[in-house]
């Protein structure tokens, strides 16, 4: 009878009794979930003059068809404001979140946010709200009071499902500009 096959099952059990579970301290376990440091709200009033500013249209895709359009895979997305200015701040005036069909789903501020230099700011989407639909995108407006590199605007979409998973971009296009605007704010949509 043959010793060897029998030595190497008793290392082996031994070997794999003789582990300890790793444990995980609680300083170092992975952080699931970031938030993104508070944005300080400003009063935009009839004294703050505006020397540039945009309306920027940003393209969502709360979900998207497979399978020849016989299902639907639903996608979380990520609003990502990016001011690429190197020393000056903008104020974000408006955040809005419209439909397929045009029509105005959720107003995300409630008053004019502040984003400092090379600072950004996010605003999500989850995974099951599709009240946006295929052709939903965000309507975002910022001014400043002095001229300043433009910002990045644009949205992130993810999905996983069993063992498939999507992600993809979408850039913002500017839709109407202003520059060197002289006279009282205009009034605020809502």
């Amino acid at each position: 009878m043959k010793l060897y096959p029998h030595i190497f099952l008793v290392i082996a059990v031994i070997l794999l009794t003789s582990c300890k579970p790793t444990q995980i301290s609680p300083k170092s376990q992975l952080v699931t979930s970031q938030t993104t440091p508070p944005n300080k709200i400003v009063t935009l009033d009839n004294n703050f003059k505006i020397a540039m500013g945009q309306t920027i249209y940003v393209p969502v895709y709360s979900h998207i068809y497979h399978y020849n359009r016989q299902q639907i895979f639903n996608l979380a997305v990520t609003l990502s404001i990016r001011n690429t200015d190197l020393v000056n701040p903008l104020i974000i005036s408006s955040v809005r979140y419209y439909d397929s069909a045009g029509k105005l789903v959720k107003q995300y501020l409630e008053r004019p946010i502040q984003l400092d230099a090379l600072a950004s700011t996010d605003f999500f989407i989850d995974t099951n709200d599709i009240s946006g639909g295929l052709g939903a995108n965000f309507i975002v407006e910022w001014v400043s009071q002095t001229e300043i590199a433009e910002p990045i605007v644009e949205t992130v979409m993810i999905g996983t499902d069993f063992q498939q998973g999507i992600s993809f971009t979408s850039r913002g296009k500017v839709i109407k500009s202003q520059k060197n605007y002289k006279g009282s704010l205009p009034k605020q949509r809502s």
